[in-house]
């Protein structure tokens, strides 16, 4: 049947000091996946009315009957609850009970209906039945194959989860990954994490070496093991390539190994060469520099993205010979401009280099540059196509162009079968010149795997403005590649008229100057006067009050703008009174408080919320930034469908760690983005990143409006300091080498 959970808080009393109540669990008020927490409403024996029990399950669903073990407490705000140390459920034993159990969303495929007639049917008997003889479940009126084959397949899954969560939670770790590891593993999952704990790091997403750590602890996984320090040396490259270094010097690495893992220098020294014998990291040898240690994966790609690159720039260009000035004077009839002298030096170059880089602020003309471009190249028959790393900035290149412009993602086809895209060296795109946008954006893995896949004899340019924060994952391609004077870049500097006249671009401009952006003085009189505002708010908690009010009320009221659609919070970060997390949970209280919900990994989920997907998911082709809302919730199949643009994507309960409230989101998900309004609350909460090219794309996102809410003092901190840190690769130095005749 179904095993005990058992759960002990780390101050927990003899036994003989704390009460005892009993009862059947009828509502399960909250539950957190990841730290066990619950609020549980409890018919108690004994009690007239329902009581409310709070403690720690991995799991636990409405009809269990609970034990309970603690202390009655008086809550300031919820009045009598029964505070347990130590919690146990066991299946039911009432038909009550029972039917509370089946019908909780327990069981993909049983909702209240069905939970319902099944007790009807077999009574004391129903659970056994599913256990042990669920073709019997076909004798119950609506349930067919289909349905009975969802019900004995989730009844299974439940029961192994069910094991693996019992297996982790006795070893003092969380089980939210419980789910995950039995997708990965099956039925060996305990006997794989028994063996190497460590594998879970890798094979398990959303389980770190931390959680590994502490599983192998009380296995009895010596702290000084060659098994934990190489998990380990490899844990530690990882979080600085997360931090987007693409390797580091060993004499570094080893130091901060030490520091984390608290072993010694030799035992880490060993660790490396281990890796480095073993092929599963790479060292690069350097003369007067520290030598670099990279992961395998992120040394191929580097090298064969410098390879690629340079291999790609020497072939023949696809346009044929043109009279440049006449086919400038011709683009600029059909765009209805006369292009700037930057402009035009652009498309000379773009018509003789086979690989270019584009970059510049807000306002330069970027966007009337491609457009010269793309019309010049189409008129000689060239097949043109436009890419970017996020959907909105595609979108944004088919309503500038008037053309099928798709992500980077989308382009190269991954294809589930092989875990690969299906474009590669082997299998090139086709098409004559790739102009991709948004290369700021680019990291080191998709940089290459685009690269690649370019075939030979096309021309690329890329465009993108290379003083935003760099891509989020590993490298500094964009800024590498031109720092290595390899491929020809053109600067595009002169701000146009009409552009000059918005107070956001003009700021944009200042923040990247080192100046401080101006603010209108005195009250603004007609929405008309400014796109760009300040309000100061000295104390976080008035800053949180009027980020709310001004996204859900003042905005809407005085612009027109839609308050889901058209206005975007961005924070500096996650954490915090001012960080996203807070910022999402306030909002979502303000703008979508009730209906259906779920409530899953720390958040609650309701249809209406705007959600954004957080890492990149092939099979459901929807990727890390993509934003959506939620417009279906099924309790009976466990599944939830979200809005993406033109198209729905489910996902199962357990999946909903792969989205997160976007009605605020920091400014690194933000790049690639725009929005009709800004709201960016910045303050010294946030000091710790407080950067200038943070400042700077926080304010490019915004296109008619920009609000700053904080104070002064950290706008100005932002303006003048410019990140030092400046992130390990060999990108530059690679690009030079080919660069050698």
């Amino acid at each position: 049947m179904i095993s005990n959970t058992t759960s002990k808080t780390k101050h927990s009393r003899t036994h003989s000091q704390l009460e005892h109540v009993s009862g059947l669990v009828e509502h399960v008020t909250f539950h957190s996946d990841e730290s066990g927490f619950c609020v549980l409403r409890v018919k108690v024996r004994g009690h007239r009315d329902h009581t409310t029990v709070v403690g720690t399950l991995p799991q636990v669903k409405a009809g269990e009957w609970l034990e309970a073990e603690g202390r009655w407490a008086i809550d300031r705000d919820y009045g009598q609850q029964f505070k347990a140390e130590i919690l146990r459920t066991t299946a039911p034993n009432t038909l009550d009970g029972m039917e509370k159990y089946l019908g909780s969303g327990l069981i993909k495929g049983i909702g209240p209906v069905f939970a319902k007639r099944l007790v009807k049917r077999f009574g004391q008997e129903v659970l056994n039945i599913i256990e042990t003889k669920p073709q019997r479940l076909l004798e119950v009126e609506g349930i067919g194959p289909i349905r009975h084959n969802k019900i004995t397949t989730a009844w299974a899954e439940q029961r192994m989860v069910r094991d693996i969560m019992v297996f982790l939670h006795s070893h003092s770790v969380s089980t939210s990954r419980a789910f995950r590891i039995y997708k990965a593993y099956g039925n060996e999952a305990i006997e794989t994490v028994t063996h190497n704990p460590y594998r879970l790091a890798h094979d398990i997403r959303g389980i770190g070496f931390k959680m590994a750590d502490k599983i192998a602890e009380s296995l009895g996984i010596e702290k000084e093991s060659d098994l934990r320090a190489r998990a380990g040396i490899e844990y530690v490259l990882q979080t600085l390539t997360d931090d987007g270094h693409c390797g580091y010097p060993r004499n570094e690495l080893v130091k901060a190994a030490i520091k984390i893992l608290e072993i010694s220098e030799a035992i880490c020294e060993r660790a490396v060469d281990y890796l480095l014998q073993e092929e599963r990291v790479i060292q690069h040898i350097r003369d007067k520099e520290a030598d670099l240690i990279y992961l395998v994966g992120l040394d191929r790609a580097e090298e064969n993205l410098a390879s690629h690159l340079a291999e790609l720039r020497k072939a023949s260009h696809p346009c044929p010979d043109i009279e440049i000035e006449k086919a400038i004077k011709w683009v600029e009839q059909r765009v209805g401009l006369q292009l700037a002298a930057q402009q035009r030096e652009a498309i000379r170059i773009a018509v003789q280099n086979k690989v270019m880089v584009i970059t510049g602020g807000p306002g330069v003309g970027k966007t009337t540059l491609v457009n010269a471009i793309v019309k010049i190249m189409r008129a000689k028959k060239l097949r043109v196509v436009l890419a970017a790393p996020t959907g909105r900035a595609a979108k944004r290149m088919m309503e500038t162009t008037s053309l099928q412009a798709k992500t980077i993602h989308r382009l190269l086809a991954f294809d589930p079968a092989t875990s690969a895209f299906k474009h590669n060296a082997d299998n090139p795109l086709e098409g004559d010149v790739f102009i991709i946008d948004e290369t700021s954006m680019l990291d080191l893995l998709l940089a290459h795997q685009l690269i690649r896949a370019i075939p030979e004899h096309a021309a690329l340019i890329l465009v993108g403005d290379v003083d935003q924060l760099p891509s989020v994952g590993p490298g500094c391609v964009l800024r590498d590649i031109i720092d290595s004077g390899l491929i020809p870049v053109v600067r595009l500097t002169q701000v146009f008229r009409q552009a000059s006249q918005s107070a956001i671009i003009t700021n944009a401009h200042k923040v990247n100057k080192g100046q401080i952006p101006v603010f209108p003085k005195g009250k603004v009189q007609s929405p008309d006067q400014t796109d760009f505002y300040f309000i100061h708010a000295e104390e976080p908690e008035k800053a949180v009050s009027l980020v709310i009010n001004l996204t859900s009320k003042a905005i809407p009221d005085r612009f027109g703008f839609n308050r889901f659609d058209d206005i975007q919070v961005l924070s500096p970060m996650q954490r915090g009174l001012l960080g996203c997390r807070n910022l999402n949970a306030a909002l979502q209280e303000n703008l979508n408080p009730e209906g259906p919900s779920v409530q899953r990994y720390g958040w609650t989920f309701r249809i209406g919320d705007k959600v954004m997907q957080t890492v990149n998911n092939y099979d459901k082709d929807v990727f890390n930034g993509d934003i959506g809302r939620i417009v279906k919730l099924d309790d009976i199949d466990q599944e939830l469908t979200i809005q993406f643009d033109d198209r729905q994507v489910t996902y199962e309960f357990n999946e909903l760690d792969e989205i997160m409230l976007s009605y605020a989101t920091t400014v690194h998900k933000s790049q690639g983005s725009e929005y009709p309004v800004v709201v960016m609350p910045i303050h010294s909460q946030h000091y710790v990143l407080l950067q200038r090219n943070l400042l700077y794309t926080a304010i490019t996102r915004g296109r008619k409006l920009v609000v700053l809410v904080g104070t002064q003092k950290a706008v100005a901190i932002a303006v003048r300091r410019m990140d030092s840190r400046r992130r390990v690769t060999l990108l530059k130095e690679r690009l030079k080498q080919f660069s050698v005749p």
